[in-house]
């Protein structure tokens, strides 16, 4: 597995790239975005662990780039940023998880395995898609929101609403349980996994952002918080 590190904290950057060469990875660095940006261009990686604040280019900057390539690479930030607005931003730009400065090596080295692990299956999954030219289209549809799973796209109100790959499956896991209250721990663990749970807000940021694109202005909201205990989608009963 290779990873491509990017931080302009040069002792924090070269402990971490012997930590996770200690665990089997082959380990590029990069000090400043521009740098880091070129690597991505001209190398796969199989994770790309990215600081926030760069110099020349940020790793905002970075992942956006790569994710309007195509790129799918799972992102980790590596941030001071921890606030709701700041995690909603790093999620629309097509991160996959977060953990705020100063952190645990052994929190870090657990997040990259999942992400790893996360991105194996995934590539397994389509592999199987793949291997069966049968299997059906995946449509939902619920009240007036349709998504095809897919191609990533939701239909609501004549508008096309383009969906991340995590925005789909958190959205399709919603509209497979309407009316239904889902806990934070169920939808973490249908997203992340049981063993690795996302870092502090980000299912809130990851719901936050989901409900900015499938409710504008106008429309019915269909994510609900269940204050204390999660969300429930659908159209309220006052709502008709």
């Amino acid at each position: 597995m290779r990873i491509l590190l990017v931080d302009d904290e040069i002792e924090l950057t070269n402990s971490l790239a012997r930590a996770l060469e200690r665990e089997g990875y082959v380990v590029d660095v990069a000090y400043d975005g521009q740098q880091g940006c070129q690597r991505t261009e001209s190398k796969t990686y199989d994770l790309l662990v990215l600081d926030w604040m760069l110099p020349k280019l940020s790793g905002l900057e970075i992942c956006q780039s790569r994710r309007s390539h195509g790129d799918t690479t799972p992102v980790l930030f590596l941030t001071a940023k921890d606030t709701l607005d700041d995690r909603v931003a790093g999620l629309d730009a097509g991160a996959d998880d977060y953990l705020v400065k100063p952190f645990e090596l052994r929190e870090l080295l657990a997040r990259v395995r999942a992400l790893l692990r996360r991105s194996q299956q995934r590539d397994d999954d389509r592999s199987t898609q793949h291997d069966v030219p049968e299997a059906s289209h995946r449509r939902l549809k619920v009240e007036d929101l349709e998504l095809d799973c897919d191609n990533q796209l939701g239909y609501r109100g004549g508008r096309t609403i383009e969906l991340s790959e995590k925005e789909t499956r958190l959205l399709a896991y919603f509209m497979q349980h309407p009316g239904q209250l889902l806990t934070h721990l169920q939808i973490q663990a249908y997203l992340w996994g049981t063993d690795t749970q996302p870092s502090s807000n980000v299912l809130a940021a990851s719901v936050r952002l989901l409900r900015r694109k499938v409710s504008v202005p106008g429309e019915s909201p269909l994510i609900h918080n269940v204050y204390g205990k999660g969300y429930r989608f659908g159209i309220a009963p006052d709502s008709h």
